[in-house]
């Protein structure tokens, strides 16, 4: 059904786009003079795996990412950002 395999796709980029949006706001939260460094990190990332059409790879790209965000956002919590 080609109704089904779009909506997956669509979901799938849905949360790749949530992901991105929630890792510049956890760079609001770094040091002043790491904030850029950090978000251009977030897009260098994003964009060199932009091509991809892999599902299964992207979800692996969405959990890794998820998982460095939350490491990220814990570190940046215990420096007191």
């Amino acid at each position: 059904m080609v109704f089904s395999h779009d909506l997956r796709e669509f979901i799938l980029r849905a949360r790749v786009l949530k992901l991105y949006r929630q890792g510049l706001r956890t760079a609001r939260k770094a040091p002043v003079d790491g904030r850029d460094e950090l978000r251009h990190m977030m897009r260098e990332e994003m964009e060199k795996n932009r091509k991809c059409n892999d599902r299964q790879k992207i979800r692996f790209l969405l959990s890794e990412g998820i998982e460095r965000l939350k490491r990220l956002d814990e570190m940046l919590d215990m420096q007191g950002h």
